[in-house]
């Protein structure tokens, strides 16, 4: 785990090292910007989300220092906390609490949400969306969050004044090495900054949307109406979310494990490198015990699924979800 954290963070000062130090023309600008974009992405992926969950170190100062990975990409990581296990892991595909299946009323993530005819279209043009995935926490999913909540758990919370001053510096100091330094330190055009730092985000909004959209939202996950449904949280989890490429080292070293997302749910708190050999002990428990256990062979055939879950929420108002 210290050496994809090693490399993770090399890669993202590297590229600005070699940006400023080469001082390269515009072609080689945007190759090196991307290269930024692509070790954002990774950090976010491999160790900012296992911080979040103290599944790093078992010293808490270190995970907490490894929280700020979020903030250097330029979202709150006190906010995405919130969100990630108040509004998700505590109630996976559960309709007005799991903010993973927040939609804007442009995509319809839940049979038990309102369908909107725009949506009919909604497997052709999310792709689209999900690319804007990271711009949308960086420009207003946060402040929304802290100053316009509308989760009950968001209104109910009163955030530390601490956290206000770390959301504006850290959206601050993320906007000026992003946008500001290139132009005042280079001479860069704006407009050539503005296109390299949209391209970036794409990278990094569709890349980030698909590794977790395709392991709860597929055609095969259960959406459930309420908590009680289910008497036991484990058989909750079983039934909302599928694992993808499980046998695919290359695909769990890449995504932080989050291919395991069975495990993941089921262990929050381990390390992803352990997720391949529990991942086995947990698919072999479930076929002992008769718990179905969800899965795809590869990444592409998930996205094709969640796809297809799109398309069937986009056009019935109402299907059979097993």
């Amino acid at each position: 785990m210290w050496v994809k954290i090693a490399a993770g963070l090399a890669v993202l000062a590297g590229s600005w090292i070699a940006i400023y130090v080469l001082k390269p023309d515009s072609w080689r600008f945007v190759a090196l910007y991307l290269l930024n974009a692509i070790a954002q992405t990774f950090l976010l992926l491999n160790i900012a989300h296992d911080s979040n969950h103290n599944a790093i170190s078992s010293v808490r100062s270190v995970n907490k220092a490894l929280n700020y990975v979020f903030d250097v990409c330029g979202i709150s990581s006190y906010m995405w906390r919130i969100l990630h296990h108040r509004g998700h892991h505590s109630c996976i595909n559960l309709h007005g609490e799991d903010d993973a299946l927040t939609g804007r009323r442009i995509l319809r993530f839940t049979p038990h949400e309102p369908r909107m005819r725009l949506q009919r279209f909604q497997h052709i043009y999310a792709l689209l969306l999900y690319a804007l995935f990271s711009l949308d926490y960086v420009f207003l999913r946060d402040f929304e969050s802290f100053f316009f909540p509308s989760h009950d758990y968001l209104k109910q919370t009163k955030h530390p004044l601490r956290e206000y001053v770390i959301l504006f510096a850290g959206k601050g100091f993320y906007l000026t090495y992003m946008l500001i330094l290139p132009v005042v330190l280079l001479g860069k055009s704006p407009l050539l900054v503005a296109l390299a730092f949209v391209l970036a985000h794409l990278i990094i909004g569709l890349s980030v949307a698909l590794v977790f959209q395709t392991t709860h939202s597929v055609d095969s996950t259960y959406f459930p109406s309420s908590r009680s449904e289910f008497d036991n949280g484990i058989y909750h989890i079983f039934a909302t979310t599928a694992d993808y490429a499980t046998t695919n080292p290359l695909v769990g070293w890449l995504v932080g494990g989050l291919n395991h997302h069975i495990v993941h749910h089921l262990c929050p708190f381990v390390c992803h490198t352990h997720y391949a050999p529990l991942t086995r002990i947990v698919k072999q428990t479930a076929e002992e015990y008769g718990v179905p256990y969800r899965q795809h062979p590869t990444m592409s055939r998930a996205i094709k699924h969640h796809l297809l879950l799109l398309k069937q929420l986009g056009n019935e108002d109402q299907f059979s979800s097993t």
